[in-house]
């Protein structure tokens, strides 16, 4: 059984990612209605809106630390970690001759545990031990 703290940091982060996840769809969604119908513009733009949002609700709620250029920087590592480990998982599941919603799901069960470990352990990491029971 996790610790409730732990439990609880998961459990915001999960729900920011889905958040995020909204966002991201709704600007898309939003930019090729009313500004341009170029998906690949859109969801670049998109793309960008979520990751801010993402790195403010994870940063202040998620994990309870400061907006500061240092965590900032190792969240955009992360991040770009995440969608490299996404874009293999789902190439390797094509590779099989896997159905594209089975790599789609491999990568909802793989990446956000995997960057949430990396977030909890890197990116908002603290010098002091008790963080790890504190927060």
């Amino acid at each position: 059984m996790l610790h409730p703290a732990l439990a609880r940091q998961a459990q915001r982060f999960a729900i920011s990612g889905l958040l995020a996840t909204g966002i991201h769809v709704l600007v898309a969604a939003s930019f090729m209605r009313f500004a341009m119908p170029v998906p690949s513009i859109a969801n670049g733009v998109a793309f960008g809106v979520a990751s801010i949002f993402s790195y403010m609700a994870n940063t202040m709620w998620s994990f309870s630390s400061p907006l500061h250029g240092s965590n900032l920087l190792r969240f955009v590592a992360v991040s770009s970690l995440g969608c490299l480990l996404a874009m293999s998982v789902s190439g390797t599941a094509e590779y099989l001759g896997l159905d594209y919603r089975f790599g789609i799901g491999l990568v909802v069960c793989v990446v956000p545990p995997i960057t949430f470990v990396m977030h909890r352990c890197w990116t908002y990491r603290q010098l002091s031990g008790i963080y790890w029971l504190k927060n």
